[in-house]
């Protein structure tokens, strides 16, 4: 069934919601209100601002509104919620952060992590199966942590990880290769010469006059460029990856992608127009 009008909102509404900080430029809100829109489900999508130095409040007070059937998660309250939730299932535990997080029946908050798996489904919707293939990875923390595990799941027979961080660099190559010992997971520069894939999961690009997070002069003939951030999009690196001949996406396949398995997870039907999902 699809719906022109929204249902209105009543005191069995099911809520959901997206927590981070900053929240304004969030896009769920939008996004999934107008699955909700779509598909006439009695559901309302909002965002609320908690600071970092508030998670552990801010979490207490979401545990005890009882109606929020799900809550997504955004920066900088990933990793400060995992060990907050009731059950983290496997992925979030080996990433170390939840992006999603479930109210079960029995009032159980269950927490999970599709940012990774999410940015290898908007890799391959363009095209850019990661599989068998060699990728360079530029920046782990967050979300870049999730993608690496998640391409090594996905079969990536070679990844080269370049953080500033060269001990979380250390550390996230070795938990790869500990977890998926097909990948050759290592630490290296951020070089995109010899990779098929080379995917920029910095926060670089986002504001005017950022450098880019690896020189685009450098990228062989073909390399695909995913350049995770979403505000601008596409981003300076992306243009320049595309003026070289280069094929380019940016953050709305990862948050797209990410955004199928949230919605699976909580139970929320969805559409994206043009996807396989």
């Amino acid at each position: 069934m699809t719906s022109d009008i929204a249902p209105p909102i009543s005191g069995a509404t099911r809520l959901y919601c997206i927590v981070g900080d900053p929240i304004a430029p969030v896009r769920s809100p939008a996004f999934y209100n107008e699955q909700f829109r779509r598909t006439g489900t009695d559901a309302v999508f909002f965002g609320l601002e908690i600071a970092a130095k508030d998670a552990a409040a801010g979490f207490a007070g979401l545990r005890a509104m009882r109606n929020i059937a799900g809550i997504v998660v955004t920066m900088p309250l990933k990793k400060l919620f995992l060990p907050l939730v009731d059950e983290v299932l496997p992925t979030a535990r080996l990433v170390g952060s939840v992006n999603t997080i479930r109210r079960e029946a029995d009032g159980r908050l269950v927490g999970d992590m599709f940012d990774g798996r999410g940015g290898v489904l908007g890799l391959k919707w363009h095209g850019h199966d990661p599989r068998g293939r060699k990728v360079l990875l530029v920046g782990v923390g967050g979300a870049g942590g999730a993608l690496a595990f998640a391409l090594a799941e996905a079969g990536t027979a070679e990844l080269t990880i370049a953080d500033l961080d060269a001990a979380r660099a250390a550390d996230v190559a070795g938990r790869v290769c500990a977890a998926f010992p097909a990948c050759a997971a290592r630490v290296g520069p951020a070089d995109p010469r010899g990779h098929a894939i080379a995917i920029n999961a910095t926060p670089l690009g986002m504001k005017p006059g950022d450098p880019m997070s690896f020189d685009p002069a450098r990228l062989d003939p073909g390399t695909m460029v995913f350049d995770i951030i979403n505000n601008p999009d596409p981003s300076p690196l992306a243009l320049a990856a595309r003026a070289r001949g280069c094929p380019a996406i940016g953050g709305r396949a990862m948050y797209e992608g990410q955004a199928v398995y949230a919605a699976r997870f909580l139970g929320i039907p969805i559409t994206i127009e043009g996807r396989a999902i």
